[in-house]
């Protein structure tokens, strides 16, 4: 366990380390967690008692459009199969040898770094993985084993060091992983100059020369020749660029002027390439030359697009070791590459590895996993029902194919083969220094240690394959030796690398006759020619001064003389011949511009719709839709969207003082004016209905008048335009000129960020404030749709303004995007919150009535405490039944969450919309009642909506609260017609008693007499005379109606004292009770004022409802045994006009 938290621990470092280079932080994400779509890597592994790692690019690397999913090209042979067999039959040559690590087998493990450092890291991981693994497995068995005294190693053994890789941008980041764990790595290809860092790679040794001697050596080449003014090409990486570097830095010294340097990745595609060589082609015919320190398949993209330039023969390539003498970077393209001169690392030819790979044959070597997959892509056929059958080749390979066709030995055999054999010495050394006279691995080599073998490798010294000494200098570096190529065409179509020169310690030796028969046919490159117009001669420093780069002016620059450019004044541009400068014409937004034209026609539109808006209002002012809207409030709206409409005008206008300081004051005050009215609009809403879920009984909230909203409003709109005038305060509106590029001259008003920012902040927060609320209110009832409208008109307000800003900051239509998004915010207040109501003043005046716009058609009515009910567990009673739902026979078996509010939810749809009072009804009972239960009852209407199949509700001669005829009062109310309130009721329950006080006060409501009652306006005021005593001298109660001729006024409150009298049912017959209360003496409409008391729906503003499937929940049931002494019934009229 300790194990696996080391090497979360330790990948993680990895991680952090190699972190410090963006791409390779990249490729390290990557490689923790493997590409779904990418293929399971193969490795080739032999077991021995020790393991060698190794990296060769057995594929090429992915091609550029698909480096992301790190999927490798095709098989590579030499610079991949060859390499993986020279290491397998090297290690069998090594143990083999009994003077070379006796009664020890060295084994491997080889992976496919496809020339590319995403694929390498991921292998190199692994290889750390399997370590860690290894490490963990042998402290577990060499627990479980420690008594037998043996240790016996399970699964995959660690690896000791690694070989490879070939690249040197991949083998420098696979050192930044390896050292982390002490493994030491000899590469046998990578030459970068960066490796010989011991402070940055420590564990790096290569049998190579670093690039430093390769830049001299193909300096030396170039000055030979007097080619004192050449191109210079290299491949994006650590090997190029290193190599390029020292290069250029000694050509500097030596006189030498570069023409043109570039680099190029070497899978870049065609066009990088194309555009390459045309840089190239733009030097000629003078830069003829071309030193590339570039990779093979660079050198190779160089060759295609000298092809599709038709350039064969324009250039000269002098390449470095990474060209060398490969025939895979030549091939068909000879003609473009002829007359090359590269530069090989000196490595003999390796004989006896061709008698062991030309033999090989896919049915026999099954150690090699990419073995058949290479058979078949060299010979181009399949090899029938083998594992790895490749479906792509038509022809079945026939066994008779043979690698000595068309074969070339890898030129870096020998340095592979060095390297293992550098391994293979340095643990040869470390054994018999810690295991003295014993053969095999000792305890002390179990398990090795990385740092131990470093030490032995660098003390390495042994004859390498071609006679010459391997050793390693202080930076694990090996001598230079080259060997100069030069690539020719020697019979007809035959072309050759052919031996020219060597390099060493000493110098160049070259044997010019071998590559051109005189000295006629050398090509010239050389420096100062006349440079053209607009160009001017740039000495490099440390160079000579009759070669000069010919570089061009910069765009505002003209020529002062052949050596100088200087650079014109701001607003003034170069004139044609480059001689001097001219003034740069002046630009502003002008009206006969097109985006212009579409902002002020847009405005104008907007403003004769917000003229023609607000005469509509003014002519409408006294109905409901134009009241309903808090109309003072409306109008601030209407004034600010027409101030953002032309807002547009004073933006589009030549920039003046004035027009700046008007820019100023309307972008910021006239969304300020829109939302501040819309947030107070809101705000009042949300209160409002905020305090329509409370009880009844609360105050009534505060600033809700009309001109405390014009007041909160105008505090707004003041604060907005105290931020404006302090920043016209700090930052004064001026007319400057602007230059958004050196060949642009802007006249604009300084509008700085502060001056945008600051206002349209603060109109940020009002629209904010403003969408929260409009969310807030977003499911009143429907006669409230115009928090809806609100709401919607938020939403894309939000839109706007969000859209606004990247648009404004990003780019360089300010003016346009400001005018537009100014009229868009305008035109959409306008169009949702003013078109709807101007559609009902003009096209629906029957909806423009008072009745439309009532606050609700239901009644709300709190009684008794929800809880204590609940749990007194009893049947429900009459007064329940009420608050059942029509048809439901399920009981209720939910409470509301709250405890104290239930209501049904119930479609009014089929409801006309009537001006109703809102009642409230509190029974107060003898003792202390904790809280108020809330129900909601439909109030009476003309016609009965309850379906004929519900029947009346039950009456229970039990619990019945009775006043005597001596008790009854009389209680007047303001200029309302004065009733009797109490009557000797027969046999009625607490909830008839509700409904007879309901029956009779609506009488004091006016708008009630003409919507309920039948003639209401042609009834004579009752007298004020008490009622008789008996209930049974009149067939029913008389109805108490208010006078037509006289005013009620807009709330009445109206008291009613009720007294028990016990022992009633004992006492009095309920015979004439129950036939009175059942309906016998009860007249038509008393039936139906009682039927409507059974449509039960909560008003939809409230959300406290439960969403029940049961019939009332048994918090409606009061207790049997609760009696009432008193009756309060408060009765308010509000409608959504007051909102």
């Amino acid at each position: 366990m300790g194990n696996r938290l080391q090497l979360h621990v330790r990948l993680l470092t990895v991680s952090v380390l190699i972190g410090v280079d963006l791409s390779l932080l990249g490729l390290i994400a990557g490689v923790a967690v493997r590409a779904q779509n990418n293929e399971r890597r193969v490795l080739a592994h032999i077991p021995g008692d020790i393991i060698i790692g190794a990296l060769f690019s057995v594929h090429h690397q992915p091609p550029a459009d698909k480096v992301h999913e790190r999927k490798c090209g095709a098989v590579r042979e030499q610079y991949g199969i060859q390499r993986v067999e020279a290491m397998m039959h090297t290690l069998d040559r090594i143990n083999a040898d009994p003077t070379i690590l006796p009664n020890i087998t060295l084994g491997c493990e080889i992976r496919d770094s496809c020339w590319h450092s995403a694929v390498a890291l991921e292998q190199s991981i692994e290889f750390i993985r399997d370590t860690l693994v290894s490490n963990e497995e042998e402290e577990s068995q060499g627990r479980c084993t420690a008594e037998a005294g043996s240790l016996l190693l399970q699964g995959k053994k660690p690896i000791v060091g690694l070989i490879g890789p070939g690249s040197s941008s991949v083998a420098i980041q696979v050192q930044n992983l390896l050292q982390l764990f002490n493994i030491p790595q000899i590469a046998y290809s990578a030459t970068s100059m960066d490796l010989s860092d011991k402070s940055l790679y420590k564990y790096f040794l290569r049998v190579v020369p670093s690039d430093m001697q390769q830049a001299r050596a193909m300096v030396d080449i170039v000055k030979r020749y007097s080619w004192s003014y050449v191109s210079a090409i290299h491949t994006e990486g650590n090997y190029g660029e290193s190599g390029m570097e020292a290069f250029k830095d000694m050509a500097a010294k030596e006189g030498l002027c570069i023409a043109h340097s570039d680099k190029i990745y070497s899978n870049a595609g065609e066009q990088s390439f194309d555009k390459l060589l045309q840089k190239l082609r733009a030097h000629l015919p003078k830069a003829r030359v071309v030193a590339c320190f570039c990779e093979g398949m660079t050198v190779r993209g160089i060759l295609m697009a000298m092809r599709r330039q038709r350039l064969v023969g324009e250039f000269l390539l002098v390449g470095s070791d990474g060209w060398a003498d490969r025939y895979d970077v030549t091939d068909s393209y000879e003609k473009e590459a002829a007359g090359g001169i590269t530069i090989k690392l000196k490595s003999a030819y390796v004989t006896w590895f061709d008698d062991y790979y030309l033999n090989l044959k896919p049915d026999a070597n099954l150690r090699n996993p990419w073995f058949p997959e290479f058979w078949q892509h060299r010979f181009q056929c399949r090899l029938r029902g083998h594992p790895q059958e490749s479906t792509v080749y038509n022809r079945t390979c026939t066994w008779r194919e043979s690698l000595r066709h068309q074969y070339a030995q890898d030129t870096k055999m020998g340095f592979v083969i060095n390297a293992i054999y550098s391994m293979a010495y340095g643990l040869h050394a470390m054994q018999q220094s810690l295991c003295p006279g014993y053969k095999g691995l000792c305890e002390a080599m179990r398990p090795i240690d990385g740092r131990k073998l470093l030490d032995f490798l660098m003390k390495t010294n042994f004859t390498g394959v071609s006679g010459e000494t391997i050793h390693f200098d202080q930076n694990g570096d090996s001598p230079g030796r080259y060997e100069i190529m030069n690539f020719k065409h020697i019979g007809e179509d035959e072309y050759a690398y052919i031996h020219v020169g060597s390099w060493d310690q000493g110098g160049l030796k070259m044997n010019d006759e071998e590559i051109w028969s005189n000295n006629s046919e050398i090509i010239q490159s050389v420096c100062s020619e006349p440079c053209q117009k607009a160009q001017i001669k740039v000495i490099r420093k440390g160079e000579v001064s009759c070669c000069w780069t010919c570089t061009p002016c910069k765009d505002n620059e003209f020529v002062f003389d052949e050596y100088t450019c200087r650079a014109c004044v701001l607003g003034s541009w170069p004139t044609d011949d480059l001689t001097g400068c001219e003034p740069i014409p002046v630009q502003y937004v002008r009206w006969g511009d097109p985006e212009p034209i579409a902002a002020v026609v847009f405005a104008c539109l907007g403003l004769m719709a917000t003229l023609f808006v607000t005469s509509v209002f003014i002519k409408f002012w006294d109905t409901p839709v134009v009241k309903s809207s808090s109309r003072e409030l409306c109008y601030i709206i209407l004034a600010g969207i027409c101030l953002g409409y032309l807002c547009t005008f004073t933006l589009i206008a030549k920039p003046h003082i004035v027009y700046c300081y008007l820019q100023r004051l309307g972008i910021g005050l006239s969304p300020a004016m829109s939302y501040s009215a819309l947030v107070t609009k809101t705000n009042r809403i949300a209160r409002i209905l905020a305090g329509s879920k409370k009880k009844i009984c609360t105050k009534k909230p505060r600033f809700m008048s009309a001109c405390a909203q014009l007041v909160i409003a105008f505090l707004l709109i003041l604060l907005q335009l105290g931020i404006i005038v302090a920043l016209l305060i700090i930052e004064p509106p001026q007319v400057i000129y602007d230059y958004p590029s050196i060949r642009e001259v802007h006249l604009i008003c300084n509008l700085t960020t502060l001056g945008v920012v600051a206002p349209l902040g603060y109109n940020g927060l009002l629209i904010l404030s403003c969408t929260f609320y409009a969310f807030k209110t977003r499911n009143v009832p429907a006669n409230f749709n115009e928090a809806k409208y609100i709401a919607f008109t938020m939403y894309t307000t939000c839109i706007i303004w969000l859209a606004f800003v990247p648009i404004y900051f990003g780019s360089n239509y300010k003016i346009i995007t400001m005018c537009f998004s100014v009229s868009l915010s305008a035109t959409v207040a306008l169009c949702c919150m003013f078109v709807p109501k101007v559609y009902i003043m003009l096209a629906k005046p029957e909806k423009n009535v008072r009745s439309a716009f009532t606050t609700s058609t239901v009644v709300r009515m709190h009684v008794g405490d929800a809880k204590k009910a609940a749990k007194s567990g009893k049947s429900t009673s009459s007064m329940a039944n009420l608050f059942r739902r029509r048809g439901s026979q399920i009981k209720y078996k939910y409470f509301n969450s709250n405890g104290k509010s239930v209501s049904w939810v119930q479609n009014e749809r089929s409801y006309r919309p009537n001006l109703w009072k809102r009642m409230s009804f509190h029974v107060k009972k003898k003792e202390t009642v904790e809280t108020n239960q809330t129900a909601i009852i439909k109030p009476f209407s003309k016609g009965g909506d309850t379906p004929p199949e519900v029947s009346l509700p039950f009456v229970c001669s039990q619990g019945i609260v009775v006043v005597d005829s001596e008790d009854a009062s009389i209680i007047g109310v303001g200029d309302i017609g004065i009733g009797i309130i109490g009557v000797q009721t027969q046999g009625t329950t607490i909830m008839d008693q509700i409904s007879s006080v309901v029956n009779r006060f609506t009488a004091n409501i006016s708008e009630l007499n003409t919507m309920m009652l039948p003639g209401g306006g042609n009834i004579s005021p009752i007298s004020t005379t008490a009622l008789p005593t008996a209930i049974d001298t009149a067939p029913c109660p008389p109805q108490y109606l208010t006078s037509r001729g006289r005013q009620a006024p807009s709330t009445v409150t109206t008291y009613a004292e009720v007294m028990p009298v016990s022992n009633f049912c004992e006492n009095r017959p309920a015979g004439k009770i129950y036939e009175h209360l059942a309906g016998t003496c009860m007249s038509t409409r008393r039936v139906k004022d009682m039927e409507e008391l059974l449509a039960l729906t909560p008003p939809s503003p409230f959300r406290d409802s439960m969403s029940s499937n049961g019939s009332s929940p048994p918090s409606l049931s009061p207790a049997s045994e609760a009696e009432y002494d008193q009756l309060l019934l408060r009765h308010y009229s509000q409608s959504s006009s007051s909102l």
